[in-house]
């Protein structure tokens, strides 16, 4: 059984229903290759997109979000969901070819896109040196946040059938 403390994170004031999200560009990348797309882009033609903020790729907290939501069918979801991690494009590339993930990241090393959405977290006793926390951001077509779930703590899970329900994909 691993041993750790749960940790309260400081209070953020993130991105909520109704708010216009931060546009970027950043590594997307797959199990194939990966490129430079912008938010824009990956959205448009979506109805609707789900970013999942986790910390760095191959993580515990990384690995166990990706398997949930793995076996929970989400990579088949009526929503194009993707991955946002404070990671490098060749960490990013292992960790989907390790864990034979069926989603696409965002690399984003500098955690930057965490730090625009509110969900950076410093490391503990590192300055200068952040992380997402674990967050889940619907996104319609127009670039409007519909929903989010952020952590509280570290680690925090969310109860993932209301998740889902939240998000409407049950």
């Amino acid at each position: 059984m691993i041993d750790f403390e749960v940790v309260p994170l400081d209070a953020t004031d993130h991105l909520d229903a109704g708010d216009e999200v931060p546009a970027f560009t950043r590594p997307l990348v797959t199990d194939e290759y990966w490129e430079d797309v912008s938010l824009p882009d990956l959205v448009e033609g979506s109805e609707r997109t789900i970013l999942v903020f986790t910390p760095m790729a191959g993580s515990f907290l990384a690995k166990y979000v990706w398997d949930e939501l793995t076996e929970r069918g989400w990579n088949e979801a009526d929503a194009r969901v993707v991955g946002i991690t404070a990671a490098n494009p060749y960490s990013v590339k292992r960790f989907i070819d390790a864990e034979a993930v069926p989603f696409e990241f965002f690399a984003d090393p500098a955690n930057e896109v965490a730090e625009k959405y509110g969900f950076a977290h410093d490391l503990d006793g590192m300055a200068g040196v952040s992380e997402p926390r674990l967050a889940f951001v619907a996104v319609d077509e127009d670039l409007a946040v519909e929903t989010t779930w952020v952590a509280e703590e570290w680690p925090e899970f969310p109860d993932y059938d209301e998740l889902e329900n939240d998000l409407g994909l049950a």
